[in-house]
């Protein structure tokens, strides 16, 4: 008889992007930025004391989240920070949903949204995407029974970010908690940060993985009104944010400017592979993050792109799910790994066409 809880037993668990050790790899598969973080985290790392590792963290990371509310005009109340965005989302499960309740997610999306449900034993409600991969409109209706709706925007794996008020007319129809799971945002045109003082219901996560350079690092952050916050912090772990996490992670907020400079460097360079990939016969998804979902042309499937490119040292990711399996994804890196990545894509398809 299995030891662990029946619903453990029988999940599979959530699948990240492969990781090689095998620095031969481009890594354009799990979404990292192509560019170091700011030197202002370089700076704090060579001055910090490892003496005071000794003494346990800010358990409830304060400077960190008054230093990332400040920008909205709001004070520390209005955020929590997690172990990367996973961890909020984790903690968001257990705080909205109960065992037995109902997760309402979107897809195709996220795929750690349905193993959160599974773990938490709660009943999948997923809502699929329209044909433009959006929120279909009566998408509170259909998440009706459940207590907690999760929204990626922009949308992951496909890049695409539904409108603002298609999505405020989800949060106001919707009677539970909403989550707006903006990982990508700082690549999009707009976000909806602003929601949180909009609506009572809605939470906004961030995450330092993408735009800030971060991923190594697991730091998230989540906005919302004080008295969801308030809930959420009785259900974090205790120091759920080490001391070293929080000093590089501040260091960080106070240098948007390398930011946003990485950030249109990935948006330009974005541009040019849409351009580049759609001369080739690839149909591109409009994207506003820092990856493309493209499908081939008819001369080569998917799945064995994905292998052609693996074996000339080029890692993407690759859905084998209903409405992306005739896509793949590729993360933007720096304009000389993707004019390497075109190269090897044009050399692939004169072998498929020949």
């Amino acid at each position: 008889m299995p030891l662990a809880r029946s619903a453990i037993v029988r999940i599979a668990g959530y699948t990240p992007g492969e990781q090689p050790r095998d620095r031969r790899y481009v890594k354009l598969n799990t979404n990292e930025n192509p560019y170091p973080p700011s030197p202002r985290v370089a700076a704090a790392l060579r001055s910090f004391d490892p003496a005071r590792l000794r003494l346990y963290s800010d358990p409830l990371a304060t400077e960190l989240r008054r230093a990332a509310a400040k920008p909205l005009g709001l004070g520390p109340e209005w955020a929590i920070a997690g172990n990367g965005s996973d961890d909020l989302l984790t903690i968001a499960v257990r705080t909205f949903v109960d065992q037995g309740g109902a997760l309402a997610y979107t897809e195709p999306s996220y795929s750690l949204y349905p193993v959160l449900a599974d773990i938490q034993g709660a009943t999948r409600v997923p809502i699929a995407l329209d044909a433009h991969f959006d929120p279909p409109a009566d998408t509170a209706a259909r998440a009706a029974r459940a207590s907690l709706l999760i929204l990626c925007r922009p949308n992951a794996p496909t890049g695409n970010a539904c409108a603002r008020e298609s999505l405020a007319a989800i949060c106001r129809d919707f009677p539970g908690v909403v989550w707006i799971d903006e990982a990508y945002a700082d690549f999009a045109e707009d976000n909806c940060l602003d929601f949180v003082q909009r609506f009572p219901n809605v939470v906004v996560s961030r995450t330092f993985s993408k735009s800030y350079s971060l991923a190594g690092l697991r730091l998230g952050l989540a906005f919302a009104p004080p008295d969801l916050i308030a809930e959420m912090m009785k259900v974090k772990d205790s120091y759920n944010l080490d001391m070293l996490t929080q000093v590089l992670g501040l260091a960080a907020l106070e240098d948007r400017d390398t930011m946003l400079g990485n950030v249109q460097r990935i948006r330009a360079t974005r541009g040019r592979l849409t351009a580049a990939l759609e001369a080739m016969g690839f149909a591109v998804l409009p994207s506003q993050a820092n990856f493309i979902l493209a499908r081939p042309p008819s001369a080569i499937a998917a799945g064995a792109l994905f292998r052609a490119l693996r074996e000339r040292g080029y890692l993407v990711r690759y859905f084998d799910l209903d409405r992306v399996r005739d896509y793949i994804r590729i993360t933007i890196g720096t304009d000389e790994e993707m004019d390497g990545f075109v190269q090897a894509v044009g050399a692939i398809l004169g072998q498929a066409a020949g």
